[in-house]
Order: structure tokens, then C-alpha cells, then sequence
């Protein structure tokens, strides 16, 4: 049976965001997920985790400037120092909120930075980051998103990632596979979960076009995560969509997993 948790940065965004984890607990879920906790101080989210008896399944290490179109500083040769610091933010955060793993979103690369040097950078980033993240206890995810949606981002298809990750070599690096982003970029779903489900430590998902929800585009969910529980996939997939309407009008999908 899939274990769904909800994205409350997209999801129940009628309310205000402290207020979404009692509407999600009321929904039905069990844990949450989310881009960032970085603007509130860590026990005002602990009490809304606690209170509502959900675990925290997900967050982001900081992403730079959101509001100014950026998503992500991994990749970026002169943010370095910044990267590093934020990676003692995102173990204060993560380990106070029983996060059990992380997402690095690479980021916007510049155009006036070669591929080759983002890489690079990258890659430094990531040796740096994920043995820390470890003896904190909490695993280091990266994820390959869309250029439709987000031009210019460095990290785009799952071969990608996994060469990425190789050329880190450490145990503590592992794919967040997002099946709405993977759909536009690369298709072959399936094929390409199963075969790297050892290294798919968490999943994401939205229909495709609108990102909205199962059942509003051309992705046959109701196949495809029949097949991530057969093949074994044990972890959470988090709701990562735009409600077409209100969120709970658009639950009524999640009643052919339950």
C-alpha cells in the first residue's frame, strides 16, 4: 500500500502555513513534507508536528533566494561558503524535526558557468555535505527537475543524478525521483524506477500538464503505483501538486490506495 505524505507548501494553501498540519492530520495524513522551514523557528514547527501527531518526512537544505528565482545554490561556484553553512542550519532543523532525509536542489545554473564547473561544484558540495548529514543521522536526496518549469536547472534527468552520485562515492547520497518531473524530461517511468529503486530513497508526485492532481492528466497512477508496491518501494511518496480546486475536494483519488 503507497504511504502518501502531503506537501504543505503546495497543499491546503487556503490557510496560512503553521495552520496546514491540522488541516493535513484531519485529511488523513500521516506525515508532511515541505520546501522549506528555514522562515519560522524550529519548536514553533515541532509543536504543529507534535500536536497533530505527524512525522516529518521531508524538507529542503536552503535554496537561496526564492523569491528572486532561485532554487538551489548547490551548483553555483560562488555560493560555496554559503552552501556549507547551510548545511549546519539544515542538521539543526532536520534533526530537531526527526527528518529522516534532506533534499539538495542543484540549482539555476549561470550562464556564464560551464556545465563542467557546475558539476564540479556540485559534486564538492555534495562530498561535503552528505558525510556530515550522516552522523547527524539524516540521508542526503538530490532531485532532477523539469526545464519547462524551471529553466536552466542543472540537474534534469535521472541518468544524470546517478552519474552525479557515483562520482560523489558516498553511501549517503541517494535519488528523490519526482514522477511529475520525470514524465516531461524523461517518460519511461516504470522501467526507470525499477531499475534504480535501490537508490530511490523518496518520491514525489503530480499529474502532468497542470501539476495538479492524480487523475488530471495523462499519467495512469492508478497502474503506476500499483506497480511501485509491487516492486517493493516502501517509502513516502509525497503529494507534491497543485489542488486543481480545494485540496480536500481533490483527495478523492487517494480512495483507490487505501
Amino acid at each position: 500500500m503507497p504511504k502518501f505524505d502531503a506537501n504543505i507548501s503546495m497543499m491546503f494553501n487556503e490557510v496560512d502555513f503553521l495552520d496546514r498540519f491540522e488541516l493535513a492530520a484531519k485529511a488523513g495524513f500521516s506525515g508532511v513534507e515541505f520546501l522549506s522551514p528555514y522562515e519560522y523557528e524550529v519548536d514553533e514547527i515541532l509543536d504543529r508536528l507534535q500536536q497533530n501527531n505527524l512525522s516529518q518526512v521531508l524538507h529542503n537544505l536552503p535554496v537561496g533566494n526564492f523569491s528572486a528565482g532561485e532554487r538551489g545554490i548547490a551548483c553555483l561556484p560562488d555560493r560555496i561558503d554559503e552552501f556549507k553553512s547551510s548545511v549546519d542550519q539544515t542538521v539543526k532543523y532536520a534533526t530537531k524535526l526527526g527528518a529522516p532525509q534532506v533534499n539538495c536542489l542543484s540549482g539555476i545554473k549561470p550562464e556564464n558557468v560551464s556545465d563542467d564547473l557546475a558539476e564540479e561544484t556540485l559534486i564538492n558540495n555534495l562530498k561535503y555535505a552528505a558525510p556530515i548529514l550522516q552522523e547527524a543521522g539524516v540521508k542526503l536526496i538530490v532531485e532532477s527537475i523539469n526545464t519547462i518549469d524551471m529553466p536552466g536547472f542543472f540537474l534534469t534527468n535521472t541518468s544524470q543524478a546517478l552519474s552525479v552520485i557515483e562520482k560523489v562515492d558516498h553511501p549517503n547520497l541517494f535519488i528523490q525521483y519526482d514522477i511529475y518531473h520525470m514524465q516531461i524530461m524523461e517518460g519511461d517511468l516504470s522501467r526507470t524506477i525499477e531499475n534504480n529503486l535501490s537508490m530511490i530513497s523518496h518520491m514525489q508526485l503530480a499529474d502532468n500538464p497542470g501539476r495538479h492532481e492524480p487523475g488530471t492528466g495523462e499519467i495512469n497512477y492508478n497502474y503506476l503505483l500499483s506497480f511501485i508496491d509491487e516492486i517493493g518501494y516502501d517509502g513516502w511518496i509525497g503529494c507534491e501538486y497543485i489542488p486543481l480546486k480545494n485540496t480536500l475536494e481533490g483527495l478523492d483519488w487517494m480512495k483507490n490506495f487505501k
